[in-house]
């Protein structure tokens, strides 16, 4: 008897054992709705702050599902996928990040953020603060909870600004390191027997500081330049002259240029050009310039004759009306460059005026006014005199008035 008893025992032991398994199972399908189908909905696992949340819907947004479940989101808060995304796929992985007030202490600035972010560059970038290579930043809770409150303190360490010249080439850098070895050190710059620092390795790193780095003795250095581009005009005779567009805008080139210099007590003393190489060619530069000249310049019979007495040819005279009238719009004789009106009688400007290369006189404002002497000895007074030299110069300098006049108004002097 005892025998059978303990038979049955066994049984109904295993039995119930079996039967404690399925209840379990069939719990978790209970607890854990099966995949989802596009008949009863979209299955959505929300994982906010360690929990996860598994439901059903039917929403085509997350911000309606989110509702449906009563699942509270701040502005702030960071969803992932977006809050109004549309649901097309018939299961989601939803993260939300929550916000939290983090202290963001950068020098002497202190801002206070709230912000779903969790790591520095995150933050920072949320914030729109511009970091620098060198700056470097760290997270940690806020020690003082009465200022800023329970919350999260990012702290920016900004690099030293300073001027490295290294080998004659000039670089505004930025560096973590309290001494000039130590800014050398993170640059990885090692010094050779023949180099030499302006500073002592031990100079303590101030903001604007610079730090040249040369080599004694002849060396050769490589170095880029540009190459300048050339020009070339198409004249156009529909348009005005003056007139000027850029149809193919230059393009400068590149050489790579070896030089030997020799330096001595940190001042380079000689430098030699020994090698250049073309890396780039330069490209010309395509310019439209207007070749029509439309002169159109009223003058009297009394400028006319003196033009006509000084040998300005008929043909010419527009050219010259149009340089004196803009040079001494009076017809002067009499007039120094920066005065207004024509004075009764002849006087200098300052003492020593008729000679400055500084300062203008006359119909066409000869600099200096003495030039004009080789006309005749009238040239302070006599308008012909003047004209007779006004005459003598744009020839001899231009070849012709309207050579004279074309450079005018293209230079705005002659």
């Amino acid at each position: 008897m005892r025998l059978r008893l303990r038979k049955s025992t066994t049984f109904i032991s295993v039995s119930l054992a079996v039967l404690g398994l399925f209840g379990i199972f069939a719990a978790s399908l209970i607890a854990r709705p099966a995949a989802a189908s596009s008949e009863n909905g979209r299955l959505i696992s929300v994982h906010d702050r360690g929990k996860e949340t598994v439901f059903l819907t039917q929403a085509e947004t997350l911000k309606d599902a989110f509702k449906e479940v009563g699942i509270d989101v701040d502005s702030h808060d960071a969803v992932e996928p977006a809050i109004d995304e549309k649901l097309v796929a018939s299961d989601y992985q939803v993260n939300i990040y929550r916000a939290r007030p983090v202290t963001v202490i950068d020098g002497a600035t202190r801002l206070k953020v709230v912000t779903p972010y969790q790591t520095p560059e995150q933050i920072i970038a949320d914030v729109g603060i511009a970091l620098f290579p060198e700056d470097t930043s760290s997270l940690s809770r806020s020690a003082d909870i009465v200022g800023d409150g329970a919350g999260l303190q990012l702290k920016i360490d900004r690099a030293t600004p300073l001027v490295l010249n290294l080998y004659g080439k000039k670089t505004y850098i930025r560096t973590q390191g309290n001494t000039v070895e130590e800014m050398l050190a993170e640059k990885g710059i090692t010094l050779a027997a023949n180099d030499r620092a302006s500073l002592a390795g031990s100079t303590t790193i101030t903001s604007g500081l610079e730090v040249r780095i040369w080599r004694e003795g002849k060396q050769t250095v490589n170095v880029d330049e540009d190459v300048a581009f050339g020009t070339e005009q198409i004249k156009d005779a529909d348009r005005a002259y003056g007139y000027k567009e850029i149809q193919t805008p230059g393009v400068a080139g590149k050489r790579t240029v070896t030089y030997e210099i020799e330096v001595r007590d940190g001042q380079e003393i000689l430098r030699t050009e020994i090698a250049a190489i073309v890396t780039q060619q330069p490209k010309n530069q395509v310019e439209v310039v207007g070749d029509k000249v439309n002169l159109s310049v009223t003058f009297s019979a009394d400028k006319a004759a003196i033009m006509t007495a000084a040998g300005v040819a008929s043909g010419d005279q527009e050219y010259a009306a149009y340089i004196i009238n803009n040079e001494n719009a009076l017809w002067c004789a009499i007039r120094w460059q920066g005065t207004t009106g024509c004075a009764s009688s002849y006087y200098e400007k300052f003492a020593g005026a008729e000679s400055s290369s500084g300062v203008g006189y006359g119909l066409c404002q000869a600099t200096p006014g003495i030039k004009m002497a080789t006309a005749g000895g009238d040239w302070r007074t006599n308008v012909v005199t003047q004209m007779k030299w006004c005459h003598s110069y744009a020839i001899g300098r231009y070849g012709t008035w309207e050579a004279a006049y074309k450079f005018k108004v293209a230079k705005g002097w002659w």
